[in-house]
């Protein structure tokens, strides 16, 4: 069963502070996980070491006893749902991955869904859309001038129709409630991209996992491999 992607706007909808959700069709679970690996923003080579299936707790529990808090790591739980593989992110995800367009390389189609409930900034909620190495389309789910250009920017061809469903929804609206907004832009976007993301699997069934660590760290971390 699939479930859409507006769950995530309910509060802590998968781990405390917010949430970050790769998507990608054209690519594999594993081959997403590689890619998002490399786009890590240190000097140091990145890949992705598998260590079981996990719930999102216990995938937390293992980086409090791998690296001393799980927010000194990355980890990201993986899976699918129709057409679309998926990501997501816990520990100390927060600025850690790079831009996604290389992601989207030969010709995958790859969505970012990413909001830093906890971030005193604060920033609103995020949406970008790639493919084959372009940025087609990106906005704040919010609509408004808070963080960023206001409305959505990208290829007109993409971005110009999901400016309109959006308008046509009547946002920005300043006021409405900022999370029926994000609620509200989330089923926009997941319509328009007909995106698929599993509530119960993620929030809690147990899905394959990997630590994202560099490549010159992993002999001593569980099930150590050097890619999937």
């Amino acid at each position: 069963m699939t479930d859409g992607t507006t769950w995530l706007a309910a509060p802590q909808s998968i781990i405390f502070g917010g949430y970050r959700v790769v998507l990608a069709r054209g690519l594999s679970p594993q081959e997403l996980a590689n890619r998002l690996a490399e786009t890590v923003s240190y000097d140091a080579e990145h890949i992705v070491v598998e260590v079981g299936a996990h719930t999102g707790e216990s995938l937390l529990e293992l980086m409090d006893d791998t690296y001393g808090d799980s927010f000194d790591g990355i980890g990201l739980r993986l899976g699918s749902a129709g057409d679309w593989a998926y990501a997501v992110a816990y520990g100390g995800w927060q600025g850690e991955f790079g831009p996604l367009t290389p992601v989207s390389r030969g010709g995958a189609h790859v969505c970012l869904l990413e909001y830093e409930e906890e971030n005193g900034k604060p920033v609103p909620p995020q949406f970008a859309y790639f493919h084959d190495g372009r940025l087609l389309s990106a906005c704040n789910l919010h609509l408004d001038a808070s963080w960023g250009c206001q409305g959505v920017e990208g290829d007109p061809a993409t971005a110009a129709p999901l400016q309109e469903l959006l308008t046509a929804a009547g946002l920005p609206d300043p006021e409405r409630d900022d999370r029926e907004v994000h609620r509200t832009a989330l089923g926009i976007v997941e319509r328009y991209f007909g995106l698929s993301l599993p509530q119960g699997p993620i929030v809690r069934g147990s899905l394959p996992a990997v630590l994202v660590e560099p490549a010159w760290s992993t002999a001593g971390l569980p099930g150590s491999r050097r890619e999937m």
